[in-house]
C-alpha cells in the first residue's frame, strides 16, 4: 500500500497547484498535484512531469491513466470503482484514495486500493 502525508512514512515531495502559472514556482522533480483539467493534463503528459490527479469520474481516471499521470486520486466511493477498472485494464497509474487519518488504513487495505493521500496535502 503506498502511503503519501504520513508522518511515520517517508514520501516524495508533492506541491499542489492550481494552474499551470504554479508549475513555474516547483522544485524539480517534484509530483505535482491538481484539480483534473485537460489542458494542465496535456501539459504535465508534454513535458514529461510527474503528476497526480485528483478525479471526480471513472472518464476522468481513464484519461488520466492514458496520459500517463502517476497517481490518480479520488474520494473513497470512487477510488473503490476505479480501482476496479485499474486491476482489470492493469493501469500504470496508482489509484489512491484520500483520508484524514491513518484510522482508515485498515478498511482501504481490506478495499484493496492501491494506496492513500492525506487530504491535508491538496489543498
Amino acid at each position: 500500500m503506498i502511503i503519501i502525508g504520513d508522518k511515520l512514512v517517508p514520501f516524495e515531495e508533492i506541491i499542489y497547484i492550481k494552474n499551470l502559472e504554479n508549475i513555474r514556482n516547483t522544485k524539480a522533480n517534484s509530483t505535482i498535484i491538481f484539480d483534473y483539467d485537460e489542458k494542465t493534463l496535456e501539459y504535465s503528459f508534454k513535458n514529461n512531469l510527474s503528476s497526480a490527479v485528483i478525479v471526480s469520474s471513472i472518464k476522468e481516471a481513464i484519461y488520466c491513466n492514458s496520459l500517463n499521470v502517476k497517481y490518480i486520486i479520488s474520494e473513497k466511493n470512487l477510488a473503490i470503482q476505479i480501482q476496479k477498472i485499474a486491476d482489470n485494464y492493469m493501469f500504470d497509474s496508482k489509484n489512491l484514495v484520500i483520508i484524514d487519518s491513518n484510522q482508515e488504513f485498515e478498511q482501504i487495505a481490506k478495499d484493496e486500493i492501491d494506496g492513500v493521500i492525506y487530504r491535508e496535502l491538496i489543498k
